[in-house]
């Protein structure tokens, strides 16, 4: 018998989604087959995943808080409200003073009770709900694949021009790989539905989607909002004072930001387009803040053209002028 769900993650049944996925990500971390080499780890991976794509899947959980391990070789269509009630009413019916029997071990092999008019078939009751599936034991048809999630973790580089990925995807068969191409353009949190490469279906069931959850990894230059970049321009007092032109690199090559005379620390200075792109529509923008450094260790010619310059200004910077 398959261990329960909720017992794999270690979570309660009435743990929340949040709470779910917290006990996935933790335990993905030290089983997953990348990481931990124990022999067993890649089977104690497949479980965990097969736990958390259906108790993250609330339609999925539903199904398998009612049918129990069952659930998958229960029809789509069967609802299950309705077969809750009629288990209910199966168990009313033989406990209530009234005699009955099971003819067969269960619902379809001919629970039969009698009260105080003709013996009841509930096989005929439930046929009703099941389409008839539930005769004769394991017709319940097709049942469609559960769809699944992972997280794809790229570079700004790689959202900007796009990249492809091979990942390894657990299932019922063990692990498989596939290859994906990430478009360009693609933003943090952004969700990509890969049709018909979820969990496999039984009996002919269709397969559910892979969702690929999309995360930007955090970059030594740039800071991304949206499709936005920002960076630091790092730039001379002289540079500042009289105006610059200066080369940058950007994820879509090089680039040269034209600095007004005159700009201080902190002030923004818009390149517009060079930010991350768009299939349709207008690309983000890059904003390049600069930031005025000064020498260190200025050399003596430097301390006294330094020393000259604040003879002859009148320039205060704790001014509010």
């Amino acid at each position: 018998m398959a261990r329960d769900f909720y017992e794999v993650l270690g979570v309660s049944r009435g743990a929340d989604q949040s709470e779910i996925q917290r006990a996935y990500r933790k335990l993905a971390r030290t089983l997953h087959p990348d990481v931990n080499k124990d022999p067993g780890a890649e089977e104690k991976f497949k479980e965990l995943s097969e736990a958390y794509d259906v108790l993250s899947d609330p339609d999925q959980r539903k199904r398998y808080d009612t049918f129990g391990e069952d659930f998958r070789r229960v029809a789509a269509d069967v609802d299950p409200d309705a077969y809750g009630r009629s288990r209910a009413y199966a168990g009313a019916a033989a406990g209530g003073g009234r005699t009955s029997g099971w003819g067969g071990g269960g619902p379809s092999g001919g629970f039969r009770y009698s009260g105080s008019g003709d013996d009841v078939d509930l096989e005929d009751l439930l046929g009703g709900m099941f389409g008839g599936r539930g005769r004769g034991g394991g017709g319940w048809g097709p049942v469609s694949g559960s769809d699944q999630e992972t997280e794809v973790e790229v570079t700004i580089e790689e959202a900007y021009h796009g990249t492809q990925r091979t990942l390894s995807i657990s299932g019922p068969d063990g692990l498989r790989t596939i290859d994906v191409n990430l478009p360009a353009g693609v933003v943090d949190g952004q969700r990509i539905r890969l049709r018909g490469q979820g969990g496999q279906g039984s009996g002919g069931g269709e397969a559910g989607d892979l969702y690929l959850l999309v995360r930007i990894a955090p970059h030594p230059r740039y800071r991304l909002e949206g499709r936005d970049l920002h960076m630091l321009l790092l730039l001379a007092p002289w540079e500042a004072a009289l105006g610059a032109s200066v080369d940058i690199e950007t994820p879509g090559g090089p680039a040269t930001v034209n600095v007004p005379a005159g700009t201080s620390s902190h002030r923004r200075l818009r390149l517009k387009g060079r930010g991350l792109p768009r299939k349709r529509g207008k690309p983000g923008d890059l904003y390049a803040e600069a930031q005025i450094k000064v020498p260190t260790s200025p050399s003596a010619e430097e301390r006294e053209l330094f020393e000259q310059l604040g003879k002859v200004s009148t320039f205060d910077p704790r001014s509010s002028r």
